[in-house]
C-alpha cells in the first residue's frame, strides 16, 4: 500500500495547498531514531552543544521571511504575531545555549569521604547525564515556538539530547523548512544531520513513542491524545518519561472589591485575553469567577462590549473550527446558562468570540453543568456570577489542574488586607503559575518561568518554557570512590571545565 500524502491545508479556505511529504512508515521510523541515537556522541562537548544552538537561531532569523511567509498560509495567525513568535523561538534557542555554557545545570555536588559521620560517607560524586534520544509532539497554535525549533527540541538538544519531531499536521511546510534550517545548523559544526528527525503521520506519532531507543518524550496537544500517547509510553517494556501539556481551562477569580474599583478595566483586559489568537492560547482565561450585583454587572457590561468589538477570525483548521462551534452550542443549551455575546460561526471558514454566563452555584457541585468545566478551545469563555465567597471557594474546589490561575484584586486587597492571601493559596493547588492583577496569556521566557502545572494541564511537574525545561532530559548519576584519573571532568576535584558546582557543602561558582 502506497504511504499516504501529506498535504499542506491553507485554513482560511479550506483547500489544500500542496504535498508536502508522506505519512512515515514503521521502516522510516526506526531510521529516524537510529539516526538521532548515533549522532549522541556529537553532542557530547557542550561546548559543540552551545554553538550549536546559537547558530541554529541565527539561520532561523536569516530565513525569517520564508518561514513567517510558509508559517501564515498555513496557519493564519497573521505575520506580525508570528515574526513575534520566531523572535521568541531564537531568543530561547540562545537563552538554552547560555545555560550550556555556565554548566549549573549538570548539578554537580562532591562530596569527599567522612569517617566521622553516622553512618560513614564515602567519596561521592553526582551530575546529570543525557537520558538519550527525546521524541517530541509538536502543537498546533505555535508553529514556532512549540513546534520543530520550539522549546522541547531546544531543552533536549541543550540536555545532550537528539531529537525526533513528529510534526503537526496543521503546518508540515512549515516543519519541513524548519527542520532543514536545523540540519544546516548542526552541519556548520560537524553535527551529523540525524540529530533533526522529522516524520509525518499519526501512526508515526505512535510508532515513536514505543522506539526502545526513545528515552523520553515531549508533547503539547490535547487530553485525548496526550493521554493515549502518555499510556503508551508508561506500557512500553522500558517505561519512560512523558512530559505532556494536555489542557487547562485557567480560571480567574474577581473579587467583588477589585470589580468594584475597575470594573471596566478588568472587563476590558479579560475580552483581550480570551481573544488573543482567536482564543488558540493554551493558557486562555476559559472561567471567571466574578461577583454578582452591580459591579459585576458593570464587569460584564464592559465585556460584553469588548468582545463585541472583536472581529470574526480563522481557527488553525477547520476541525478546530468544527469542534469549537459545536462545543459553544452544547454549553449555551444548559439550563440558566446566558449569552450576552453568543460566540460560534462567523463566516464560512471563521468563528466569532463570545462568552456565557451562569450562576456559580450551578458548578458548585457535581452535575451536567461540569462540561463548563472543560477547556474550549477558540474565543470563548464562562463567567460564573457567585453571590458569596462560600460560593467561589465551592467551585474553585472542584476544579482540575491547570497551567494557570489569576486572581483580580483591589487595590487595599493587594497591599494584605482582606482574603487576598486567602485567594492566593486557595490558587496554589490548582496551577503551576498564579497571577495576581494580570492576565495569563503571555508566557515569559525567563529563568523563573513554570509553563505546567497538576494534572491534566501536565503529566509531569516539569516545565516546558524557562532554563529549566532543560531537567526534564537529563538524569542523575552518582560514583563513589571512583579515582580520580577515571572520572569525567566535570567531577574532577581541580574543576578543570570550571563549573559551578557544590563542594563538601560550600557552593562554588
Amino acid at each position: 500500500m502506497a504511504a499516504a500524502p501529506v498535504w499542506s491545508v491553507d485554513p482560511r479556505t479550506g483547500k489544500q495547498r500542496e504535498q508536502v511529504a508522506v505519512e512515515a512508515t514503521a521502516e522510516e521510523v526506526d531510521d529516524a531514531v537510529r539516526a538521532a541515537h548515533a549522532a549522541r556522541p556529537a553532542l557530547a562537548d557542550r561546548t559543540v552543544r552551545a554553538a550549536f544552538l546559537r547558530t541554529a537561531a541565527d539561520l532561523l532569523e536569516g530565513a525569517r521571511e520564508q518561514l513567517v511567509e510558509a508559517a501564515d498560509a498555513e496557519s493564519a495567525l497573521g505575520p506580525v504575531r508570528l515574526t513575534g513568535e520566531l523572535a521568541r523561538t531564537c531568543y530561547q534557542l540562545r537563552a538554552f545555549a547560555d545555560i550550556v555554557d555556565e554548566g549549573a545545570f549538570l548539578d554537580v555536588i562532591i562530596n569527599h569521604p567522612d569517617d566521622t559521620a553516622t553512618p560513614p560517607v564515602p567519596d561521592l560524586r553526582r551530575y546529570k547525564v543525557p537520558l538519550g534520544v527525546v521524541a517530541v509532539y509538536s502543537a498546533s497554535n505555535f508553529p514556532f515556538a512549540f513546534s520543530v525549533a520550539g522549546g522541547d527540541t531546544a531543552s533536549a538538544l541543550a540536555a545532550g539530547c537528539p531529537v525526533v519531531v513528529k510534526a503537526h499536521p496543521d503546518h508540515p511546510a512549515l516543519s519541513e523548512l524548519v527542520a532543514a534550517v536545523l540540519r544546516r545548523a548542526a552541519a556548520r559544526h560537524d553535527v551529523p544531520e540525524g540529530v533533526i528527525g522529522l516524520l509525518h503521520g499519526f501512526q508515526a506519532g505512535v510508532d515513536l513513542v514505543k522506539h526502545p531507543l526513545i528515552a523520553a518524550a515531549g508533547f503539547t496537544g490535547s487530553v485525548r491524545g496526550g493521554r493515549a500517547l502518555f499510556d503508551a509510553a508508561a506500557a512500553r517494556p522500558v517505561p519512560i518519561p512523558f512530559h505532556g501539556e494536555l489542557g487547562s481551562l485557567n480560571p480567574v477569580v474577581v473579587t467583588e472589591a477589585a470589580a468594584a474599583e475597575r470594573a471596566e478595566a478588568i472587563g476590558a483586559g479579560l475580552a483581550g485575553s480570551m481573544t488573543l489568537g482567536v482564543g488558540q492560547f493554551c493558557v486562555k482565561p476559559g472561567l471567571v469567577l466574578a461577583p454578582a450585583g452591580a459591579a459585576g454587572d458593570r464587569l460584564l457590561k464592559s465585556l460584553t462590549d469588548a468582545v463585541s468589538d472583536t472581529d470574526a477570525g480563522v481557527l488553525l483548521d477547520h476541525r478546530m473550527r468544527d469542534n469549537f462551534i459545536a462545543g459553544v452550542a452544547e454549553r449555551a443549551e444548559l439550563p440558566e446558562v446566558e449569552t450576552p455575546v453568543t460566540p460560534g460561526a462567523g463566516s464560512e471558514h471563521t468563528v466569532s468570540p463570545g462568552f456565557l454566563t451562569v450562576p456559580a452555584h450551578r458548578l458548585a457541585t457535581e452535575g451536567e453543568h461540569d462540561l463548563l468545566l472543560e477547556e474550549c478551545f477558540g474565543p470563548l469563555t464562562v463567567v460564573a456570577r457567585y453571590e458569596d465567597e462560600s460560593e467561589a471557594s465551592a467551585v474553585l474546589s472542584r476544579l482540575p489542574g491547570n497551567l494557570t490561575a489569576t486572581v483580580q484584586l483591589s487595590t487595599e486587597e493587594a497591599a494584605g488586607e482582606g482574603r487576598g492571601a486567602e485567594i492566593l493559596a486557595e490558587l496554589t493547588p490548582l496551577a503551576g503559575r498564579v497571577l495576581v492583577n494580570g492576565w495569563p496569556t503571555g508566557v515569559a521566557v525567563a529563568p523563573a518561568q513554570h509553563h505546567g502545572g497538576p494534572y491534566p494541564a501536565t503529566t509531569s511537574t516539569s516545565t516546558s518554557v524557562g532554563g529549566t525545561a532543560v531537567e526534564r532530559w537529563l538524569r542523575p548519576v552518582a560514583y563513589q570512590n571512583a579515582p580520580e584519573a577515571l572520572l569525567p571532568p566535570e567531577l574532577r576535584d581541580d574543576n578543570p571545565l570550571g563549573l559551578p558546582r557544590r563542594f563538601d557543602g560550600r557552593l562554588e561558582r
